[in-house]
């Protein structure tokens, strides 16, 4: 069953494709995210009974769960009800990770989904509970890091990008780039671990030397005077579905989106083809990024795109994707000591971290060469 006609048959949300909320389903039933998958079971029973009255007398033997992922972030359900003996709905049920209000502000991520929505990406939202979202299910496959520099999906993901950089989001539209990563750092700085050799290592961090460089990249990029946009923010692979019968090309899980500096999306997104590896050896080519550039720019006259204009955005999204790596670096601390999920925050603050220090002098220059010679 498509995801439309999932929508439909909930008979929920009327008011969504306008953008708004409150017919949503809710409930103030919360999942361990800890729990198995059979402990798990029957609190998706009563879950799914309480916010959908449709199906008052569902019980365990009707319904199946599978984990889709379970990423770094959150935790991803296939839930898959079987209605009759013909007729199968199937859900994505997402739990929030622990603590995760502290990097997601979740009240801007609702309000912006349905919206999103009516354009046309992502899931329906078809109910909130209280640590997590029901969502309609995207039959596709996730897209793999590798997948992402294929010249034709590079070009289909950046006409979608400039697609979903037109999409108006109510409220204020003031870029939260700089207010998030000064929030994080806030956070970040003030930590403690309870385990011995985190704490060891969180200790050889130089708080003095990352708020300088954030300090000198904010100045820097502020004179790039690059557009600001509702931005996905978080545009890796695992965000990025494919369904190849259909030659449909899905952005899933906004929870980062806000509006904010159309460079730091694309080098964000850049910095992505090196995987959660962090290799970075595979970053795009300049004729790489000009592809993506090209159909980003102008989707239906790629190869009408100036030169000028070519060599304006890469200096724009070279400068923002060093801000990609201390925005995500400061991010991983606050997850190293709040989040429950197995991966290795702290390593990947200095995975982050090294990298940016890697890249400054080239791309602080070349857009200090760029500025100069501009004002010529």
């Amino acid at each position: 069953m498509g995801a439309v006609n999932i929508w439909n048959a909930m008979e929920v949300a009327e008011g969504a494709s306008d953008g708004q909320t409150s017919g949503i389903p809710s409930s103030h039933l919360t999942i361990d995210h800890s729990l198995s998958i059979p402990e798990m079971k029957p609190r998706l029973v009563e879950l799914c009974k309480d916010l959908f009255k449709k199906w008052p007398n569902l019980d365990a033997s009707h319904l199946s769960v599978e984990t889709v992922s379970g990423g770094i972030t959150n935790l991803l359900l296939k839930v898959s009800i079987r209605e009759d003996s013909s007729k199968t709905v199937d859900l994505m049920v997402r739990l929030y990770g622990p603590n995760t209000e502290y990097v997601i502000n979740r009240e801007r991520e609702l309000q912006a989904i349905p919206y999103l929505s009516a354009a046309g990406f992502g899931a329906k939202l078809l109910g909130v509970f209280g640590n997590g979202m029901v969502q309609s299910f995207i039959h596709a496959c996730t897209l793999t890091p590798s997948d992402m520099r294929k010249p034709k999906l590079a070009a289909e993901i950046a006409k979608q990008l400039h697609k979903f950089h037109q999409v108006e989001i109510p409220g204020g539209k003031e870029p939260q780039l700089w207010h998030d990563i000064f929030k994080f750092f806030q956070k970040a700085s003030n930590l403690e671990f309870d385990d011995s050799e985190k704490q060891r290592k969180f200790k050889t961090i130089s708080f003095e030397e990352v708020h300088n460089e954030v300090n000198e990249l904010k100045e820097l990029t502020s004179h790039l005077n690059a557009p600001v946009v509702y931005a996905h923010n978080d545009l890796l692979s695992g965000n990025l579905m494919l369904n190849e019968e259909e030659g449909k090309l899905y952005f899933i899980d906004f929870e980062y989106g806000s509006y904010n500096y159309r460079g730091f999306d694309i080098g964000n997104h850049f910095n992505e083809y090196a995987g959660y590896e962090c290799d970075y050896s595979l970053y795009p080519t300049k004729d790489e990024q000009y592809h993506f550039f090209r159909h980003y720019l102008e989707p239906e006259r790629p190869y009408e795109v100036s030169e000028k204009d070519l060599e304006a955005l890469y200096v724009e999204t070279s400068t923002y994707m060093l801000t990609s790596h201390l925005y995500w670096a400061l991010w991983a601390l606050i997850q190293a000591k709040m989040s429950p999920i197995e991966f290795d925050y702290l390593g990947y603050f200095f995975l982050r971290f090294n990298e940016y220090k890697n890249q400054k002098e080239r791309y602080c220059s070349l857009a200090k060469a760029y500025l100069w010679g501009s004002k010529k």
